[in-house]
């Protein structure tokens, strides 16, 4: 049984001598793997191989330790075999006299008959360390396993076995093998053998993977599962490949010119991902799940280009960690009104598109480049929207109170058509929220008041837009006019 991952191991004896830990894993094969010595059951034990050390080091048995002495004619009558111990004079540097000093290895003793009695000839050989793994760990940590990380930590030798960048599931079935022989119980699960591993094993290892054409597609395998960026580009995909999705390390993944015209949900569990590009796609809409997924924490460039989008939910704006936005070339009639919640947005393009004016929390944004090229955008109407309803009525009444009193709200606590109506609820000027009783009216802004680079609008130059705006009352829409003056 193998378990691709990241793996180092530490001692704990290093602060003890005053020294730390590089802090550095490798990509390692660990195997949990079973050997039957001579006269004695078979033992199961940990071995960790890299590439530069394929035969691997294991945690299994040791050899005795000898503790008592040899007679110099037993020394001299047969060969003898031990454990010895090798103390490190770094322990004198370390300010460490008095206390036993931990063995720097374990190794074999020899002791020839050698024609000279009054000369002894040792011959020392290396080999790893090596510890029963029955009842020798003495702790799992497995609070991020989720997160294809854990913890081993092992009584003899004193270390911790720290794994990362597994896949969850391998790891979850790894540690459950794991547990069985730690309880001296039958694994079921076939153990591997003590033989080297090849190097075909560390091509899984990859961490970048760029397909551009169909015929180099893997169609019969599977995506290496250490990757962490992946792209996939005029491969022809109309639909987002599962086995993508369990890719849990990934953190670009790009699918520009291909023919997907729907996103799954379960991309919102790629829980690292920070780059997503859909440019040339056929979507038509961005889902509330994403939205409302763990991408809000990770994502920060997302390239929905050259598709057929005709608006974005609200719900989008929850996407708050975005810095880089590419809308170019869909269809977009409207930006989501609550975009000014994207406060880390850095760069925006939504050129070429049916965007007839701008939301008023645009104005909101601080961003560093901005490109609206070719929309279609409208003159300001001189005469402003009237839907003021004196007195307001129950259910405007209700939605100013809990938006402004900040009351917290949900589908299981009032009906999803009400969350819907407080989720799209407009904001005032003056910083209050409107449901359906309010005054709408337009005016224009100079696009350098958001950005710091903006491409010019038209073909005349002009670097202003529309923007639409929202009163919550007269009082609201009277006072908006005399500062405008």
């Amino acid at each position: 049984m193998r378990l691709h991952c990241e793996v180092e191991v530490v001692s704990r004896r290093l602060p003890a001598l005053g020294l730390r830990s590089r802090g550095r894993a490798v990509r390692a094969v660990l195997s949990l793997c079973q050997r039957e010595p001579r006269g004695g059951p078979p033992r199961a034990g940990l071995l960790v191989a890299t590439l530069r050390d394929k035969r691997g080091t294991r945690y299994e048995a040791h050899l005795p330790l000898f503790t008592g002495s040899f007679s110099h004619s037993e020394l001299l009558s047969a060969p003898h075999s031990c454990r010895v111990l090798l103390p490190s004079r770094l322990c004198t540097h370390c300010s460490l006299i008095g206390r036993p000093s931990p063995p720097s290895s374990t190794s074999i003793f020899t002791c020839p008959t050698s024609p000279n009695p009054s000369v002894l000839t040792f011959q020392v050989t290396f080999v790893p360390p090596d510890q029963q793994l029955k009842e020798n760990i003495e702790q799992f940590f497995t609070k991020f396993v989720d997160e294809g990380r854990a913890t081993v930590r092992l009584k003899e030798p004193p270390v911790d076995i720290y794994l990362s960048k597994a896949n969850s599931s391998s790891l979850k079935g790894f540690l459950s093998a794991v547990r069985l022989a730690h309880r001296g119980c039958k694994v079921e699960t076939s153990l591997s053998t003590l033989t080297p591993v090849k190097t075909s094993e560390f091509e899984k290892f990859k961490t970048k993977m760029v397909i551009t054409s169909k015929k180099d597609y893997p169609l019969s395998k599977n995506f290496p599962y250490s990757l962490e960026h992946l792209q996939t580009s005029y491969c022809g995909l109309v639909r987002v490949d599962m086995r993508m999705l369990c890719l849990k390390n990934l953190r670009k993944l790009d699918l520009s010119h291909n023919h997907i015209k729907k996103l799954p949900a379960t991309i919102g569990d790629l829980i690292h991902l920070q780059e997503l590009n859909l440019n040339d796609n056929h979507l038509e809409s961005f889902s509330v799940a994403l939205c409302q997924s763990t991408l809000q924490k990770s994502l920060r460039s997302l390239d929905l280009s050259k598709n057929k989008i005709k608006a974005l939910p609200v719900q989008f704006c929850q996407l708050r960690e975005l810095t880089d936005l590419k809308l170019d070339d869909n269809e977009l009639i409207r930006f989501p009104f609550k975009i000014g919640q994207l406060t880390n947005l850095r760069f925006l393009s939504a050129a070429r598109n049916k965007l007839p004016f701008l939301p008023s929390e645009f104005k909101n944004l601080s961003l560093e480049y901005l490109d609206l090229f070719g929309n279609t955008f409208e003159q300001p109407e001189v005469l402003p929207v009237i839907m003021l309803q004196t007195p307001l009525t129950l259910l405007e009444s209700s939605a100013r109170t809990i938006l402004y009193n900040r009351i917290p709200y949900s589908s299981h606590i009032i009906p999803f058509h009400l969350c819907r109506d407080l989720d799209t609820a407009k904001t005032c000027v003056c910083g209050r929220f409107c449901l359906s009783c309010f005054i709408q009216g337009t005016s224009t802004m100079n696009l350098h008041s958001v950005a710091h680079t903006v491409v010019l609008v038209d073909n005349m130059g002009g670097t202003e837009a529309p923007v639409i705006s929202y009163f919550c009352s007269l009082a609201c829409y009277v006072n908006s006019c005399d500062m405008l003056k």
